[in-house]
């Protein structure tokens, strides 16, 4: 195996769906449940929360069929910037980088 090829699953396909299929099916179930609320709160907050738009598209990028998913989401999610900032903006993450803001 090269080192540009994935390392194979110890399991075979059948045994990955099995073991994790229920517990994937909840998380899909749980984003749909939040999207939802979302929607019923205020539907224009899809268009207006930088949050909720990185998550619109880390979902585009799931049903994208690429084979870098997990790498793909995570440099979207990401704060690309590699100056630190001069003082803490705030106390915790928010798990997604503005990019509205066009840096920071």
């Amino acid at each position: 195996m090269s080192a540009s090829q994935p390392h194979r699953s110890p399991l075979r396909p059948s045994e990955l769906v099995d073991e994790y299929f229920i517990e994937n099916r909840n998380r899909v179930i749980e984003i749909a449940a939040f999207l939802d609320r979302l929607d019923r709160s205020d539907p224009s907050i899809a268009d207006s929360d930088f949050r909720v738009m990185a998550l619109r598209e880390a979902l585009a990028v799931l049903t994208s069929g690429t084979t870098n998913r997990v790498h793909d989401i995570q440099v979207l999610l990401s704060d690309p910037t590699t100056e630190p900032l001069p003082a803490l903006d705030r106390k915790g993450a928010v798990g997604a980088w503005d990019r509205t803001k066009g840096g920071r």
